[in-house]
């Protein structure tokens, strides 16, 4: 039998409490805008079900963070075909040029670029209304200016990375991200997908990492995470980028995208393009040359 755990926290507590139930789940995530009141956690679990545990370990996370413990609801779930239902939910996307499917759907060829990925516990299907928007700026970008050196910051299942890589087959392309399961998810779609003599993966939290740094004059970067570490990145990035490089921003509610730019403009961006999908806008701004 498999168990839903649900509960409410605070936006700033939401990934603490998060990790903290991780070692009791198979699966964990956490869904809200950056400036809800309250996100919701919920986690996915199977039997034997340790529910002290599960009490003791939100409560002392929430001790250390100086919060209310969350009030834990614990709901089975009826059997079903869990793994049958996840593909039939994972239809092809498209955006623009490009499609995204998974591995398990078979299609006769397509115009266009194709990118055949498997998720695994990765984020970056094309489905979720950023990602579908990064990849409509990029699209278009496509469209008026080539690019030579590409970074994906927080690349998650390498899906923009290889966007970039298709597109521009002498761009050199670099995809990052600080989970080591979604480099090598990256790199395992990149061979699939036969990209992987153009594409390079590495572990990096944000532009701390020294193999990042020696990759910088980058002429766009693609950056699909949220709002808050994108406004974190705001002067680090603009130091990556080259004059008049490209910057494609995403993995925010509408309502926050001025709140978004805000740092960037202080930084010398100006915006260029503009997608809105769902309630989610991606953004695309220029450095000035």
């Amino acid at each position: 039998m498999l168990w839903k755990i649900v509960f409410a926290s605070e936006p700033e507590a939401a990934p603490a409490l998060a990790e903290a139930i991780e070692p009791y789940c198979l699966a964990v995530g956490w869904f809200g805008g950056e400036r809800d009141a309250a996100w919701r956690v919920e986690g996915l679990a199977a039997d034997p079900l340790d529910r002290a545990g599960l009490h003791a370990a939100t409560a002392a996370a929430a001790g250390a963070l100086r919060v209310r413990p969350p009030d834990l609801h614990v709901a089975p779930l009826p059997e079903r075909d869990w793994v049958r239902e996840s593909l039939a939910s994972f239809r092809p996307v498209q955006a623009g040029r490009y499609r995204v499917k998974g591995s398990h759907v078979a299609e006769r060829f397509r115009p266009g670029v194709t990118l055949t990925l498997d998720a695994g516990p990765a984020f970056g299907t094309g489905e979720h209304a950023s990602t579908w928007g990064c990849l409509l700026a990029l699209d278009r970008l496509a469209r008026v200016r080539r690019f030579a050196r590409v970074l994906d910051l927080g690349c998650g299942t390498g899906v923009l990375a290889m966007a970039a890589a298709a597109t521009w087959k002498r761009a050199r392309v670099t995809a990052a991200d600080i989970d080591p399961d979604a480099v090598a998810t990256t790199v395992a779609n990149a061979r699939r997908n036969r990209l992987a003599s153009r594409l390079a993966a590495l572990p990096a939290d944000g532009f701390g990492a020294r193999a990042l740094l020696r990759r910088g004059g980058f002429d766009l970067v693609l950056a699909n995470i949220l709002a808050r570490p994108l406004i974190r990145l705001a002067r680090p990035l603009r130091r990556a980028l080259a004059p008049g490089g490209i910057a494609v921003l995403s993995g925010f509610v509408a309502a926050d995208a001025a709140w978004v730019a805000a740092p960037y403009r202080a930084q010398g961006f100006r915006l260029v393009g503009r997608a809105d999908r769902e309630g989610w806008t991606t953004l695309v701004l220029r450095q000035r040359g």
